[in-house]
């Protein structure tokens, strides 16, 4: 700078030059940008849904809660016009030596595009029937509300649907809210899961393009990592995830691997089903008496919610199969 001026030389023209290329190829990248915008993700009525499911009490499997939410869940989805699946089946309970009942919903969303293609997207509705961490050791044999270890994932698939009934995605979706993930106890994992197995059980092979998975995604302080089955069996769609995650800006989707879970997601996966699990594992409250709605936000919701969406309503980010 001289006197108040710029002094120009030509190397600087030429950088000005290249800018001004960048800046027009870019914009010719985002007119020829062919991705659906979704509708916006509702977060306030997200996270209506976490609290409607929690005043029900604890949704253990075969409880009058767990019936009673239920219930709920298919008047939300027949509502929107969703055809309901309910897929009921009994399971031998080691614990009490009694036969325990349990009901897997599946919300089906058909898609008008030509050889559109079928996608999963599940969470478990159950919630923990003891809290093992609880501060309290009275309570250790109390079941838990699960407002973000069980309703937080549902309620983000509750307002997927809502978008779906408003904006037609180009694939078909099957929301699944699976019973009895949690019903084992700790260290027994063959009694861990128990709806996403009997799902994975009814013939599911070569039926979806992918699934996802979404667990405890509803905490304040939400961080969440790839989850580690997810990106050793399945990395192009964990890829797909944190890609998405990071073009619209959400920045608690942290792109390194904290954690491998249990969790739905290895149902779905020895089914033949490529399958990941979107797991916020970092929770505090997590098996104690004190998961509940005030340990949630809708933001945390919503940051789920969008980069569903994002990945439902286009497919050009979908991996190559």
């Amino acid at each position: 700078m001289l006197g108040g001026f710029r002094v120009i030389t030509p190397m600087m023209k030429a950088y000005a030059l290249t800018g001004v290329i960048a800046v027009f190829l870019a914009g010719f990248a985002a007119c020829g940008d062919r991705r659906v915008q979704p509708p916006p993700f509702n977060a306030d009525r997200s996270f209506r849904y976490l609290e409607e499911q929690v005043a029900f009490g604890p949704r253990v499997p075969g409880s009058t809660a767990s019936a009673r939410c239920r219930d709920y869940f298919y008047r939300h989805f027949a509502g929107l016009g969703l055809a309901i699946d309910s897929q009921a089946f009994a399971y031998f309970d080691p614990y009490s030596a009694t036969e325990l009942r349990l009901v897997n919903v599946i919300a089906k969303f058909e898609s008008a595009s030509k050889d559109a293609q079928r996608l999963v997207l599940m969470a478990h509705y159950d919630s923990r029937p003891r809290a093992e961490y609880a501060s309290d050791s009275s309570l250790r044999e109390t079941p838990i509300d699960g407002a973000n270890d069980g309703a937080s994932a549902v309620a983000v698939l509750m307002e997927l649907a809502n978008m779906l009934a408003e904006q037609a995605a180009p694939c078909h979706i099957d929301l699944v809210l699976s019973d009895g993930e949690d019903w084992g106890k700790p260290g027994d994992n063959a009694n861990y899961l128990l709806g996403s197995r009997q799902f994975a059980r009814s013939g599911i092979r070569d039926k979806y393009r992918f699934g996802v998975v979404i667990d405890m995604i509803g905490d304040r302080d939400q961080w969440i990592y790839r989850e580690g089955f997810s990106e050793r069996f399945h990395k192009d769609l964990n890829d797909m995830v944190w890609s998405t995650a990071a073009r619209l800006g959400v920045e608690t989707f942290i792109d390194s691997i904290r954690d491998s879970v249990l969790d739905d997601h290895l149902s779905l996966c020895a089914a033949g089903v490529p399958a990941v699990n979107i797991i916020d594992f970092d929770y505090i409250y997590w098996h104690t008496e004190f998961d509940t709605p005030d340990k949630c936000s809708a933001e945390a919701l919503a940051n789920v919610g969008r980069v569903l969406a994002e990945i439902v309503y286009n497919p050009s980010l979908w991996p190559t199969k």
